[in-house]
C-alpha cells in the first residue's frame, strides 16, 4: 500500500489532540515534593478525616497486602490466613501455659498430702510397707493410664475423659510416691521435697529466658531416655541379687540429672517459640509430662539423700 501524504481531516486531528492531552494530564501529574511521576500503577494516597486519622507529615497504614503490591484474590479465601498466627497470639499462649499450671499445681497438692500421710501417720505407713501388693496394683494403673494418655490422642483431647484418666494417674502415682517415701526417715523425705521444689523454679525460670532451644535436641533426649530406662533395669538386676550403693546412687543421680533436662524439654514445648511446640488444646499432656518429670526428680533425689544419711 502505498502511504498517503493528505493532510489529516478536520476530525481527525481535533481527536488525535484530545488523546494528546488526555494522556499528557495524566501521566505528567507529580506530587509536591517528590521527583517521580504520578502513573496509572501507583496506589493514591488516602484522604480522611476525624478518628483513626493519621498525623500531619505521617503516612497511612497500610495493610500487608498492599505494600506488597499484590492484594488479594479472594479476600475471604482461608489460604491467606496463617492459622499458626494462632498460637503467637500471646493471649492464647498465656491462657494456655495458665491451664497447664493449673491443673499441675492441682496435681502436685494431691502427690504431696499423700506423701505426707504416708510419712508422718506410723499406722499408715506400717500397712504400706506391709501391703506391697497394692504398690504393683498402682504400679499397673500407672502404665496403663499413662499409656492412654500419651498414646491415644482422642483420650487426651475429649473432655471429660482426659481430666478423669489423669485424676486416676495422678492418684497412682502419689501412691507410688508415698509408698516408696515411707521407707525413708522424714528428714530425708523434706529435704528431698524441698530441692526438688528449688530444682523446678530455677528449671522454670531458666527455660523460660534462656535462648538456648531444648526442644531441638529431641533425638538426643530420646537417647537419653533409653539410656536411663536400660541402666535402671540393669541396675534393679544387680541390686536384686547384691545391694551395691555406689551403684544404687549411681543410677540415682544419672536419674535426677536425665529428668531435669527433661523438666526443661518439656517447659519449653509450653512456649510456642521453639523449633517443637504443644497444641493448645494438648493441655492434659503438658500437665503430665511436667508432673510426671518433677515427681521423678523427687523420687532420685530421695534415694540419694535417704542413701547418704543412712551411713
Amino acid at each position: 500500500m502505498i502511504k498517503s501524504d493528505l493532510p489529516p481531516t478536520y476530525e481527525e486531528s481535533r481527536h488525535h489532540h484530545h488523546q494528546q492531552q488526555q494522556q499528557q494530564q495524566y501521566y505528567s501529574a507529580q506530587p509536591q515534593g517528590e521527583s517521580y511521576p504520578f502513573t496509572p500503577y501507583t496506589y493514591p494516597t488516602p484522604v480522611w478525616h476525624g478518628a483513626g486519622a493519621p498525623a500531619p507529615g505521617m503516612a497511612p497504614v497500610i495493610p500487608t497486602y498492599m505494600s506488597s503490591g499484590t492484594p488479594p484474590s479472594n479476600p475471604g479465601d482461608p489460604e491467606m490466613y496463617d492459622f499458626s498466627a494462632l498460637w503467637e497470639n500471646k493471649s492464647i499462649r498465656h491462657a494456655f501455659i495458665r491451664k497447664v499450671y493449673l491443673i499441675l499445681a492441682a496435681q502436685l497438692s494431691v502427690t504431696t498430702s499423700i506423701v505426707a500421710v504416708f510419712t508422718f501417720i506410723d499406722p499408715v505407713r506400717l500397712f504400706v510397707i506391709q501391703n506391697p501388693v497394692i504398690y504393683w496394683v498402682s504400679l499397673g494403673l500407672f502404665f496403663v493410664t499413662y499409656l492412654v494418655l500419651v498414646c491415644c490422642e482422642k483420650a487426651r483431647r475429649r473432655f471429660p475423659v482426659n481430666l478423669v484418666l489423669l485424676f486416676i494417674f495422678t492418684l497412682a502415682m502419689s501412691y507410688m510416691a508415698g509408698t516408696i517415701s515411707s521407707y525413708y526417715e522424714t528428714k530425708a523425705v523434706f529435704l528431698a521435697v524441698g530441692i526438688t521444689a528449688l530444682v523446678c523454679v530455677v528449671v522454670t525460670v531458666f527455660s523460660f529466658q534462656t535462648k538456648v532451644d531444648f526442644t531441638s535436641c529431641t533425638g538426643l533426649f530420646c537417647v537419653l531416655g533409653i539410656v536411663v530406662l536400660i541402666t535402671g533395669i540393669i541396675t534393679a538386676i544387680v541390686l536384686s541379687f547384691q545391694y551395691i550403693r555406689w551403684l544404687h546412687m549411681l543410677y540415682a543421680a544419672l536419674g535426677a540429672i536425665v529428668y531435669t533436662l527433661f523438666l526443661a524439654y518439656d517447659t519449653q514445648l509450653l512456649l510456642g517459640n521453639r523449633a517443637h511446640s504443644l497444641s493448645p488444646e494438648e493441655y492434659v499432656f503438658g500437665a503430665l509430662s511436667l508432673y510426671t518429670d518433677i515427681v521423678q526428680i523427687f523420687l532420685f533425689l530421695l534415694q540419694i539423700i535417704g542413701g547418704s544419711s543412712s551411713d
